[in-house]
């Protein structure tokens, strides 16, 4: 067990690891082709920093593992809100700017609607719905790219670009920096040669370590006796959440928690229309029945509803009030560990 450990934990390293390479990579390449930094953040970035998720959910589906795939996309929602948000409005409870808050939100709350729709009616994601996420990934990347267009245009300067509150990750700011350098104030990129070695070596790693935190995955499930579900819940949520969770930690320490709460939004509705989407796009998968509760699925009684309401609970007091409060994040972090002790000893 200590051996499969290991190689899982190398896998969740490589995958954030190659993720970071490839993001770099590619919009170094991006520059080199002139591409608008609007462009690289709508397409390349957003793709390349979900690049972790998209290949953990799509490996699980082409295996035919759905507890993985399902689990790892309902999981980090779960834990973007209730654990990583939660621990940032602990710590600083900061206002919300409501207006750039709103999209994703909406967005986020628009793709769930059809996700639950074919939880619960057809028990699973067909191929024809993963092109319905994708589409909605589409329009919102559009929309806030057209937003974003409109901020510049109207002068805002490279310091309100860089903390514009609906920024995904790190990739995305990675993406800004390439500004900064057209206009002077950045440092030269690398070679091509360099960018390129990146893109390559950083799709090669994620790949690899998609490979080992599903395979090991399935192995640490059986040897705890669980359902791969709640691998897919837990450890790999937990492991493919782990750079909006150093981007929270970076954002409090430098008191732009607001920065955090936009991210962790962001990268919520990522995983419901990218990694969902694109995987059941390649490999339709069934919602797992491993686990039930009064001979009712557990996904459909505990998992789905739950992250609806960690969701509802952040978001919708922040667009009513404009601010978080310490009450919420104190709750959150109790929900979530009821959440984990539910999958494991119930």
């Amino acid at each position: 067990m200590f051996a499969v450990t290991l190689l899982f934990a190398v896998g969740l390293i490589l995958l954030i690891k190659g993720g970071d390479w490839f993001v770099d990579g590619a919009c170094g390449v991006a520059h080199r082709f002139h591409l608008p930094e609007i462009l690289i953040g709508a397409t390349i970035v957003s793709i390349g920093t979900t690049l972790p998720e998209v290949m953990v959910t799509t490996t699980s589906a082409v295996k035919g593992i759905s507890g993985i795939a399902y689990g790892n996309a309902i999981g980090s929602v779960i834990c973007n809100t209730a654990l990583i948000t939660a621990i940032t409005i602990t710590v600083r409870p900061s206002p919300v700017d409501k207006k750039t808050f709103e999209l994703p939100v909406i967005f986020f709350f628009i793709a769930a609607a059809f996700y639950e729709c074919m939880a619960y009616i057809k028990g699973g994601f067909t191929r024809w719905s993963g092109f319905v996420l994708l589409g909605i990934f589409a329009a919102y990347r559009l929309c806030s790219s057209v937003s974003a267009y409109k901020n510049l245009k109207a002068g805002a300067d490279a310091e309100t670009v860089e903390e514009v509150p609906h920024a995904e990750n790190h990739g995305e700011r990675k993406a800004r920096q390439l500004v900064l350098y057209l206009v002077g104030h950045g440092e030269k990129p690398d070679s091509i040669a360099t960018d390129l070695a990146g893109l390559i070596a950083g799709a090669a790693v994620v790949a690899l370590g998609a490979e080992l935190v599903v395979d090991n995955g399935m192995l640490i499930a059986e040897g705890l006796g669980v359902p791969d579900s709640v691998i897919g819940l837990t450890f790999i949520a937990v492991g493919t959440s782990l750079p909006e969770l150093t981007t929270a930690i970076t954002s409090l320490v430098k008191g732009h928690s607001a920065l955090s709460l936009g991210n962790v939004v962001g990268a919520n509705l990522f995983n419901l229309v990218l990694v969902s989407g694109l995987a059941a796009a390649i490999a339709p998968f069934d919602l797992p029945v491993a686990k039930t509760i009064a001979g009712m699925n557990a996904s459909l009684v505990v998992d789905s509803p739950l992250m609806l309401f960690v969701m509802a609970f952040t978001t919708i007091p922040a667009l009513v009030r404009g601010t978080l409060t310490r009450a919420q994040g104190i709750i959150l972090l109790s929900v979530y560990a009821a959440f984990c002790a539910f999958q494991f000893f119930a």
